[in-house]
């Protein structure tokens, strides 16, 4: 089953240009489903019955993973027998008739605009390392963008003289987000001051660099959030995804309208960002508790 696993990724990175952590997410759960299939000693491919393909999933939930990922599994397992029967590898299709597992709507995690501003008053912005960093916490909250897409910016991804950076999204698709005043500055004195220093002589295409004068790692990024979230004592768990909830549900709060956020995020369905409407609404809910004197 690998060989086969191995021709469909390849057929998603060439002819239907997916992008490389889509690539990557399939992978894992195509390999760890041709494990399992391996155990339960199918006739090969062709020869896995639903009642296998049950099997793994109630699997994959005993292991502890969400609805949303065993989905995520379950829309890889689709995509591969779909190539299949159209390469005509297999006759028919064991999910055929497979609903996605249930997915409760779960509301993201914030930060409130009062720890967010703590967060990002950690760095010290006098070292070349720290305004580096204090610039890529500053944009990532001023855009929405997702940490791929961050350290994927090169310095001809903004546009100085409008204000804005073109982020190259999930399926190489390329959206325009505004930059903001604060962001701006804030990453123009690093490109002007501390990334020539970070470069030490060398090129690199890349805006963000590591100390070594390459590219930021995506490691890299979460080793440099987790100090900062550490130092800042906020008490929950900070994540790159959390400035992208946060930018959204404050740009929803202060009155932004739901269509403009969604372009901003890349979603290709607006029912993807309505669940920002539903966070605003708990903390309005939540301000009104708090301050009201019948609350």
């Amino acid at each position: 089953m690998h060989h086969l696993i191995d021709e469909y990724l390849n057929y998603l990175t060439v002819e239907k240009g997916v992008s490389r952590n889509t690539i990557d997410g399939y992978s894992r759960d195509l390999i760890r489903y041709a494990r399992f299939i391996g155990q339960v000693k199918t006739r090969g491919v062709g020869g896995v019955r639903p009642e296998d393909l049950i099997l793994f999933l109630g699997s994959l939930q005993e292991e502890g993973l969400t609805a949303n990922s065993v989905n995520r599994t379950l829309a890889a397992i689709r995509g591969f027998y779909k190539y299949l029967l159209r390469e005509r590898k297999v006759e028919h299709s064991p999910v055929a008739h497979i609903e996605r597992a249930k997915v409760w709507m779960r509301l993201p995690d914030v930060l409130s605009r009062e720890e967010m501003a703590l967060l990002l008053s950690q760095p010290d912005a006098a070292t070349p390392a720290g305004l580096r960093d204090a610039s890529m916490l500053e944009l990532l909250y001023a855009t929405g963008i997702r940490v791929s897409e961050l350290i994927g910016l090169t310095v001809n991804s903004i546009n100085w003289q409008v204000g804005y950076l073109v982020a190259m999204g999930k399926g190489e698709k390329e959206r325009i987000v505004p930059v903001g005043r604060t962001a701006y500055d804030r990453v123009k004195h690093y490109v002007e001051e501390a990334r020539p220093s970070l470069l030490k002589g060398r090129e690199s295409v890349h805006l963000f660099l590591n100390r070594s004068g390459k590219g930021m790692t995506r490691q890299g990024f979460w080793k440099i959030l987790n100090k900062y979230a550490a130092k800042a004592g906020l008490g929950k768990r900070v994540h790159p995804h959390l400035f992208r909830h946060s930018f959204a549900s404050h740009l929803l709060e202060g009155g932004a309208d739901l269509r403009s956020v969604q372009i901003m995020l890349g979603h290709a369905d607006i029912s993807t960002t309505q669940i920002y409407t539903h966070v605003t609404r708990e903390r309005l809910k939540e301000i009104h508790q708090k301050y009201h004197p019948r609350g």
